[in-house]
């Protein structure tokens, strides 16, 4: 197995499916039917992290030893406390904070996948590797964040949630936030790695 599933992982995934089961059974009778749907949808979507590993693994992809754990916790943050609990309102900061994560992120998924997929060959330098390896991530970074807001989108339309907050500049806020925060870690991760290979 290349990638595996971490006890911690499955203890925070636990932690928070029982949390967010009280929350439910709590505000049954005072909320309506869709924000009852959104916490299924919250209970489910902490699954997601563990089969993206297993699709990995069978298809012998390397992630981030710290996938699993990182990406249970981002989804809980991002939907239970932003969306369910009213981070977003509360906290005028909460979505750049999580979309900045996410774009620095994103990056180290897409060089683990990239380099877990393709081998450098002897005819391409490491420095033209290493350069192709971040345009590849910074791409993946802004495709998913693109997906993202498709689903906030959705989340809006069908659960009547606010996470667009109804308004194209916070669509394009988070995409600017996620591209930066992608563009400087992959600046930090080719110094760092040219830094190292001159030391060689």
């Amino acid at each position: 197995m290349i990638n595996k599933n971490s006890k911690i992982a499955i203890v925070l995934a636990i932690l928070f499916e029982i949390l967010i089961i009280i929350t439910a059974i709590k505000s049954a009778s005072s909320n309506p039917w869709s924000y009852l749907l959104f916490l299924l949808w919250d209970a489910v979507s902490i699954f997601i992290p563990f089969i993206i590993v297993r699709i990995a693994n069978l298809k012998k992809i390397t992630l981030p030893s710290s996938f699993l754990s990182a990406s249970i916790i981002f989804i809980f943050i991002t939907l239970y406390l932003g969306e369910t609990l009213k981070f977003y309102s509360m906290f005028w900061w909460w979505d750049i904070l999580l979309h900045g994560i996410f774009g620095a992120y994103g990056v180290i998924i897409g060089v683990h996948l990239l380099q877990g997929i393709m081998a450098k060959t002897k005819n391409i330098t490491q420095n033209r590797f290493s350069k192709f390896t971040l345009m590849f991530a910074f791409c993946f970074t802004i495709a998913i964040g693109t997906i993202w807001e498709i689903y906030e989108f959705l989340a809006d339309y069908f659960f009547k949630t606010d996470m667009t907050n109804g308004s194209l500049e916070d669509t394009a806020t988070d995409l600017m936030i996620k591209g930066t925060c992608a563009l400087i870690t992959c600046l930090i991760y080719y110094f760092s790695k040219l830094k190292k290979t001159n030391r060689v």
